[in-house]
């Protein structure tokens, strides 16, 4: 058992040599100011940038600790914590380009004080409060003359995958579950349109820049005359703007036809059957009150919003693109702060990946939650992708304490659909084989009857073991 003086290693954080991450047993989250690092710490702090970008709420606030220093670093910042830490692979196309909206934006605030980011990573941003908000507090340097450093980085980590996106198909954000450092330009070049060698911006700052990179790989020269080049400050504000202008012409122009991103207007639910089913998940949870909700399968997110009167933060996930980019802009639109949309397939939520698993953290393994939701979900997990029953069970009780999930019977018109096209090799898929199942990790709370439907909702608690 852990206690409040135990201190954990933040497991993702070890490639900064200016510091690094770590828990406390409370759970709080500090960093380390490593002695390499501390005259750009104190200009950070001298020049107003770390204010600003605070009172801007473009940087997680942090403050500094006081007393004994861990590690024999000069300093240590405590960091408001972020509830659920999500990954560029799982963020939305509008989530990716307002992180790179964002890493842009404070390049250009801190060229204005004499710094600039020395990092430009995608992992440097998170979600929270509804915005995106940079969080390594050790990534700025005295800029001078010197060439941008993580130039190159923000190309691999934002232009790529929002090039990719926009103008090959919106699916590819999915490569930076293989490539951890970015998307290799040369590779996005392969796989580009023709036509986008004909866009200034992209032939500058990819194609070109992709064929430079090839070229200074191969010759230590070639690389060393491009780092010890000089650019004036107001030339490096220059590349920003242009790099912001280039990000900001990104859109998806149609949305992807996909199978979900329409798809309460393409349910067999009725509006005697839709208000039924709100008003029992309304009743489930006044009971609850949740302060952590997850919803699988949450689509635009009509039900997860109905968690807010209670949570703190809902974090809805679908394996669908369209209909995550979309529930992403509404929340934008309407500045509702406390639903986190992200891309998640549940049948093969994103893996442990980076140095030794352990850099970034499985999708499964970061679950804690108060409330599971998973509506309109156990059909398409137990026929399209043949999940048992009870390892659906045992997947989900590892997710959260309180499960209300939704049991759709063969009789239902939407797995008639799905059993339309194949064999019915599922005998134990009725509602007395789901409980059966599912009461081997959970305790049976409620069980309620959608209205107008065959559908039924159940509540469930975990067994604690």
């Amino acid at each position: 058992m852990s206690t409040s003086n135990d201190i954990f290693r933040v497991s993702g954080s070890f490639r900064d040599s200016s510091g690094y991450v770590f828990k406390n047993g409370r759970g709080e989250i500090l960093r380390t100011v490593n002695s390499s690092y501390l005259d750009n710490y104190e200009l950070f702090q001298s020049s107003g940038l770390k204010d600003k970008l605070i009172k801007s709420k473009l940087l997680i606030p942090f403050k500094e600790c006081t007393g004994k220093q861990f590690d024999n670093s000069p300093k240590n910042l405590k960091v408001e914590k972020i509830p659920f830490i999500s990954y560029p692979y799982e963020w939305s196309f509008d989530q990716l380009k307002d992180a790179a909206l964002l890493t842009l934006k404070i390049q250009k605030l801190a060229l204005k004080h004499n710094m600039m980011l020395k990092d430009a990573s995608a992992y440097n941003v998170q979600f929270h409060h509804g915005k995106a908000i940079f969080i390594d507090l050790l990534s700025f340097e005295t800029a001078d003359d010197k060439p941008w450093p993580a130039y190159g980085q923000f190309c691999f980590h934002f232009l790529a995958p929002l090039a990719l996106m926009a103008k090959t198909d919106i699916d590819l954000n999915l490569f930076l579950t293989q490539f951890i450092d970015g998307i290799p330009l040369e590779l996005a070049a392969k796989l580009l349109p023709l036509r986008t060698r004909f866009s200034p911006g992209l032939l500058l700052h990819l194609f070109s820049h992709a064929k430079m990179q090839s070229k200074h790989n191969s010759s230590e020269k070639s690389a060393a005359k491009a780092n010890s080049s000089k650019i004036s400050v107001k030339n490096k504000i220059l590349l920003a703007e242009h790099l912001i202008s280039i990000i900001r012409s990104f859109k998806l122009h149609t949305f992807k036809q996909t199978e979900w991103g329409d798809y309460y207007n393409n349910t067999n639910y009725d509006d005697k059957a839709f208000s039924s089913k709100r008003k029992i998940i309304e009743e489930t949870l006044t009971d609850i009150k949740p302060e952590m909700t997850l919803d699988i399968g949450a689509n635009t997110g009509i039900f997860s919003r109905l968690a807010l009167s209670n949570s703190k933060l809902v974090v809805a996930v679908d394996i669908d693109p369209v209909a995550i980019d979309k529930h992403y802009l509404f929340l934008k639109k309407e500045k509702i702060a406390n639903v986190l949309p992200l891309r998640i397939n549940f049948s093969n939520p994103s893996p442990a990946i980076g140095w030794d698993n352990q850099e970034r953290e499985s999708f499964l393994s970061r679950c804690n939650f108060d409330l599971v939701m998973a509506l309109a979900l156990v059909h398409h997990l137990a026929i399209s992708n043949n999940v048992p029953l009870e390892m659906l069970a045992s997947t989900l009780a590892k997710t959260g304490k309180h499960l209300i999930i939704e049991f759709i019977p063969k009789e239902d018109s939407q797995v008639k659909i799905l059993l339309a096209s194949r064999k019915d090799v599922f005998p134990d898929y009725h509602v007395d084989g789901f409980v059966q199942a599912f009461e081997k990790y959970f305790k049976l709370l409620k069980r309620a009857p959608v209205e107008g439907s065959k559908r039924e909702l159940f509540l469930f608690e975990v067994i604690e073991k």
